[in-house]
């Protein structure tokens, strides 16, 4: 069963924008950091809301339509990616320890042994693997809906226990050669949007290579719809999905079950996002969306989610590594709200004392 998840009460936005426009600065002059306040203080319902030992959960999964050319890479950089985060080498490893961020690695259905107790170097690993990647969705249906339902549970199930640990933030990073093409699925079943606009270079395909990923989508599109596959996100998931893709869905539904901050990552942490939240679409005022990927069906998941990253470097790596980049500016939202002075507090004269512009 999915966790319910219910929209954070509204009684306090109020007394939020109250404490938020007292602040010693023009009206709206934080700009997005102001909503993000607000947000974080519903989420929490408080005026004074603390970000407890925040955390980014990268999961890790293969995909059977991997062989048939969808990606610019060999399958095998899946695990071997997986053994560099595990050995602190990759960027989000570097991103997470630059800015306080605890890491953990989720083996959830990559076609590889990892062997027994695994972890260390700041990063922990948890073993919640499916099976050893998905079917080929070319063919027939990724995942049956037994395997879709336990990686729901196995992706909630984190999360209880990174909540239990004091955890109330927790960013969401894939790995997972071919699941580009998997969100562009996702994305286009459940934005509407054509297909040829969800798909993109993923790992860096050259133009024949995108003619044959674009190819080999419709062609699956095509069985699913002669299946009689439909819209519903559920179904969705296991037509198309991979394991990690679907493990990230239920721990963003647990997340904000459990009133946690949701950060979204990019285009395939985002595909993850928007099935998730037509399945509870309370869950959408829980995420915070992180940066805007280079990957064009990214622009489909914003514009369905009416959702504004926080920032635009242009990264489209994945990993978790946008939100990893995002997460100071969450902290300094939350630190604005409940250490600024207000005017009263510092004597500041409002308005008519004080210029309307920028006050540097």
């Amino acid at each position: 069963m999915l966790p319910t998840v219910h929209a954070p009460d509204r009684i306090l936005v109020p007394a939020l924008r109250a404490k938020i426009d007292r602040k010693t600065k023009p009206l709206g002059a934080l700009g997005q950091l102001e909503e993000l306040a607000l947000q974080i203080g519903l989420i929490q319902q408080t005026l004074t809301p603390s970000l407890g030992a925040p955390h980014v959960a990268v999961f890790a999964g293969d995909h059977g339509a991997a062989k048939a050319g969808v990606s610019a890479y060999p399958q095998d950089v899946t695990w071997q990616m997986v053994e560099n985060f595990l050995a602190g080498g990759a960027a989000i490893n570097v991103f997470a320890k630059a800015n306080g961020l605890g890491l953990t690695v989720v083996d959830a259905g990559v076609a590889h042994d990892f062997g027994g107790e695994r972890g260390g170097n700041g990063v922990a690993f948890v073993s919640a693997k499916i099976a050893p990647g998905t079917a080929n969705y070319l063919e027939g249906p990724a995942m049956t809906p037994a395997q879709r339902d336990e990686a729901l549970g196995a992706g909630a199930a984190l999360v209880a226990d990174l909540a239990a640990k004091g955890c109330n933030v927790v960013g969401f990073g894939e790995m997972g050669i071919g699941n580009t093409a998997s969100a562009s699925l996702i994305t286009h079943c459940l934005t509407g949007a054509p297909l040829a606009d969800c798909v993109g270079r993923g790992t860096g395909l050259d133009d024949a290579g995108l003619a044959r990923k674009q190819a080999l989508l419709a062609t699956a599109l095509e069985r699913y719809r002669q299946s009689g596959g439909g819209d519903d996100p559920l179904d969705v998931l296991a037509a198309f999905g991979g394991f990690e893709v679907v493990q990230m869905a239920g721990a963003m539904l647990a997340a904000a079950a459990k009133r946690m901050v949701v950060l979204v990552d990019g285009f395939i942490v985002g595909s993850a996002a928007l099935a998730a939240i037509r399945l509870q679409p309370a869950l959408r005022d829980y995420c915070v969306f992180c940066h805007c990927s280079a990957e064009p069906g990214h622009a489909a998941q914003l514009a369905a989610l009416n959702a504004r990253p926080l920032i635009d470097l242009g990264l489209r790596l994945g990993e978790g590594t946008g939100a990893a980049l995002a997460w100071p500016m969450v902290r300094a939202a939350v630190a604005f709200l409940n250490d600024m002075a207000s005017f009263e507090s510092a004597g500041v004269s409002d308005k008519d004392g004080a210029p309307d512009g920028d006050t540097e």
